[in-house]
């Protein structure tokens, strides 16, 4: 049980968190809530990105909530500062909106934005929301298809998601993972076999991670909500990375893997599924 007290989104005991939004009473009901369930943090108010931009040269934030849209510029652009600000260091960026759903499902957030609230849902659902980044509530029972050649890294990783009541099918190949997912092709009731793939790039095998992914979406024809695929890699070249999400990608994670990324990325994928 110990192992799941330490895998906190929110690591520090007096964190810092910029809650980025146009209206100072949003930035305040927002700003009241996360002191409410994060005691001891600091919260830095930011009317836009130029403030924001300004509050991160200052020092590093454990946390992100902004607007969609804002008044020198849009959420996804306050995201990528804070990706570029922050390297690989992880930092949750939660776009807090009244129109979150509609962006959500016309596919406007960006690898870059880790999750989404409705603020439509009011204060206790925020409330509840941003408990769930303090302490990461799990999706029973999802299943992951997890495709990488090493043991040990295999290993680690499984024990991982485990810890979050996913169900984890480790194969070692693309083949494989194939292979697994041909017995369900074609099923009456839907299931394609797995709730998300999660697959290395690079494979000692003949196929290798790019190209299953390109079979999954242009052989078998599943989009990225009927089967998300996250993509591991320790190339941090940004031109092959967006050739992957240009291939149909739902995310990727840089190896050497982070928990509590890789975590909050696969649950985001699920929740995304879940919605059509």
């Amino acid at each position: 049980m110990a192992e799941k007290q330490d895998l906190r989104h929110v690591v520090s005991d007096a964190p810092r968190v910029m809650v980025v939004d146009g209206s100072k009473l949003v930035r305040k009901l927002v700003g009241d809530t996360l002191m409410k369930e994060l005691p001891g943090a600091q919260v830095i108010g930011c009317s836009g990105i130029a403030e924001a931009r300004k509050a991160l040269a200052e020092g590093a934030v454990d946390l992100v909530t902004t607007a969609l849209v804002l008044p020198d510029g849009d959420g996804l652009a306050l995201a990528r500062s804070v990706r570029e600000a922050s390297g690989q260091s992880y930092v949750p960026v939660i776009v807090i909106s009244g129109n979150a759903q509609e962006a959500l499902e016309t596919r406007a957030f960006t690898e870059d934005i880790t999750d989404y609230f409705d603020k439509s849902l009011g204060q206790t659902a925020l409330a509840a929301f941003i408990r769930g980044y303090v302490q990461p509530a799990p999706i029973e029972g999802a299943r992951v298809l997890y495709v990488e050649d090493s043991r040990v890294v295999a290993v680690a990783t499984k024990r991982m998601l485990e810890r979050h009541g996913m169900q984890v099918l480790h194969v070692i190949s693309a083949e494989d993972a194939l292979e697994h997912l041909h017995k369900f092709f074609g099923r009456k009731d839907g299931d394609v076999g797995a709730d998300v793939v999660l697959s290395d790039v690079y494979l000692k095998g003949a196929l290798s991670g790019r190209e299953l992914l390109n079979q999954i979406r242009d052989v078998f024809h599943y989009g990225k909500r009927r089967l998300p695929m996250v993509m591991m890699t320790g190339d941090d070249n940004r031109d092959n990375q967006a050739a992957l999400l240009r291939d149909g990608a739902n995310d990727l994670v840089l190896k050497p893997i982070e928990e509590r990324l890789l975590v909050t990325k696969v649950l985001f994928q699920l929740r995304l599924s879940k919605l059509g």
